[in-house]
Parts: structure tokens; C-alpha cells; sequence
């Protein structure tokens, strides 16, 4: 009997002695891991070897590190932007599939801790200043007749960008409004009937945006992120709406005045010139603009940047 409880206490003891033992490598596995001195089991060839040896050396210049939103005294909510690092495994695979010598980097996103949606009931004037592209907007409240020249060109150049739509526009150029839809063109919430939303009830800015919001969805089937409003007049009852129906005030960092008559395409273009990274350009459809936009997209290109839509801008995805 006292042998059969020997032989059972050996056992157990042999158990937790392996156990032990399994636990300590496990934790010494999993603190490689954390500290980045785990290598992968598999065998790379002299190739393989040459381009990691490289990608190690370079990976440092490829990392950006990750922009929180931020509170600006000047342009109030500017957004966050996200950072990356060089995924070693998945840019061998590419370079090698390549195989012609050079490095394909592949990256891993690294998020911010702060985003534009936990800046609440505060407007959107630009971009992160990172963000190598410019937002062009195009608010719409009456006629169609420039809209089709506008669309020409930006199809040309491969632009897409924001359309931000006057209600009563709206609901009489509902099939206009479907085709920016279905050139990939971003749209927007600009009120109904263009009054200047910081100087009327509260109730009736909140009827701007809902009784237009509630077309576009049934016209367009989806829902705007942004609302525009008229004449870029707003006050913070208007901010706050806004974002009650989950949308953010987006005004304009460079305006080209085109609205007015007495803007020529040439003034237009000069405005132009000034824009930097991360900016939001604001145009309308106007014979003008028309005459003037190859010339614009030409501006921003020389500067190295995208013109896009407001989104893409406004996003915490980097455009290189």
C-alpha cells in the first residue's frame, strides 16, 4: 500500500516538474517574441537573406509614426493620421514575386490613440497637415448647366471629389445627382434652401439638414459624413446638430471666390497657388471653374500632391 502511494507521489511530482519546466519556456518564448528576437523557423535563401539584410537596413526611413486628432486654436478639429512600419515577412514575399532586384515595401498601419470623432461638436476647416493631398469641395444649389463640363474633366484626370448638395437642387436634378454617384464622387449634406444656418431658429436648422439628409438617402441611398453650411455661415447650435445626425461641419481652408462674377479663371488659378497639404478647396459649378480647373489640378500637382474628395483627405489613411 505505502508503495502504491510512492510510486503515485513520484508521479505526480514528475508532472508538475514537467509542467514547470513548460511553463518557463513558454514564458521565455513568449518574452522573445514581445522583444523581437523570436526568428521564423523557416530557411531563407542567400537571396532571401540579401533583401532582408537590406529591408533592415532601410526599414527605419519608411517609418512614420502615428498623428492624434487635435484641438487647433485657428482651424479647430484637425484629424488624425495613421502611421506605419515595414512588414518584413509580407515585403520579401512581394519583392521576391517581383524579382528584379528592388524592394517592394508593404507596411503595418499603426493607429492613432485620438481620433476626428472623439473631437465632438466642433467644425472641420483642413486636413492633417501630413496628409499629402488636397479635398476639393464643389457646393451645388443651382443649375446643371457647368456641372457636366466639371465632370468631364475630373473624369479625365481620374479626380474624385465632394459634392455637396443643396436640398431643393436636389430634388429637382435627382437622375444629375445620381450620376455623381456613379462616377465615385463623395456627397454631401448642404442644407435646403441655402439660408445662413447661424442666423435661424433652431428649429429650422435642424429641418435644413434633416429634410435634405432624408432625400439623399432616398434618392441616393446613403447617408452623408459631411455638412457644408451656406455661405460657410454657422454658429455652434449648428455644429451641434450637425452632429446629432452623426455628421461633421466642414468649412474650407482656400476659397477660389468663383461665385462671383468678377473672378476670372486666371484669379482663380492664383488662388490656387497657395494651397498646401491637407487643405480644403472650395469651388462651385460656375463657367469659371470650368475654364479654371485643368489649371487648378495642374497647381496641386506641382506641389506633389492628390486633389481628392473631402473623405479621403479627411481620413486617417495616409495618401503618399
Amino acid at each position: 500500500m505505502n508503495d502504491s502511494k510512492r510510486m503515485i507521489a513520484i508521479f505526480i511530482s514528475f508532472i508538475i516538474a514537467i509542467s514547470i519546466v513548460q511553463a518557463e519556456l513558454i514564458q521565455q518564448f513568449v518574452m522573445q517574441v514581445k522583444s523581437n528576437s523570436v526568428f521564423s523557423v523557416v530557411q531563407y535563401t542567400e537571396e532571401e537573406k540579401r533583401y532582408l539584410q537590406k529591408m533592415k537596413a532601410d526599414a527605419p526611413k519608411h517609418y512614420k509614426a502615428p498623428i492624434d486628432a487635435k484641438m487647433d486654436s485657428i482651424w479647430k478639429a484637425i484629424p488624425e493620421l495613421e502611421g506605419r512600419e515595414v512588414d518584413m515577412e509580407a515585403s520579401l514575399k512581394a519583392s521576391m514575386q517581383k524579382n528584379n532586384g528592388e524592394i517592394v515595401w508593404k507596411y503595418k498601419k499603426l493607429a492613432p490613440k485620438k481620433r476626428l470623432s472623439d473631437l465632438v461638436n466642433t467644425p472641420v476647416y483642413r486636413g492633417n497637415s501630413e496628409q499629402k493631398a488636397v479635398g476639393l469641395m464643389v457646393n451645388v444649389a443651382w443649375g446643371t448647366e457647368h456641372l457636366k463640363g466639371m465632370l468631364s474633366i475630373l473624369d479625365k484626370e481620374g479626380i474624385k471629389a465632394t459634392f455637396f448638395l443643396d436640398g431643393s437642387w436636389l430634388n429637382k436634378n435627382q437622375e444629375v445627382a445620381k450620376e455623381l454617384v456613379k462616377k465615385g464622387h463623395e456627397i454631401g449634406n448642404h442644407g435646403y434652401t441655402h439660408p445662413l444656418m447661424g442666423q435661424v431658429s433652431k428649429e429650422r436648422v435642424e429641418r435644413e439638414i434633416t429634410r435634405t439628409e432624408d432625400l439623399i438617402y432616398q434618392t441616393l441611398h446613403i447617408h452623408s459624413k459631411w455638412f457644408a453650411p451656406p455661405a460657410g455661415d454657422f454658429n455652434q447650435q449648428v455644429v451641434e446638430m450637425v452632429e446629432k445626425y452623426k455628421m461633421k461641419t466642414v468649412l474650407w481652408t482656400c476659397d477660389t471666390i468663383d461665385w462671383k462674377k468678377s473672378s476670372s479663371p486666371e484669379r482663380i488659378v492664383s488662388r490656387v497657388q497657395k494651397v498646401e497639404p491637407g487643405m480644403l478647396l472650395l469651388t462651385h459649378p460656375t463657367d469659371r471653374t470650368v475654364d479654371a480647373l485643368p489649371a487648378v489640378i495642374q497647381e496641386v500637382k506641382k506641389k506633389g500632391l492628390v486633389l481628392t474628395s473631402v473623405g479621403k483627405v479627411l481620413s486617417p489613411e495616409r495618401i503618399d
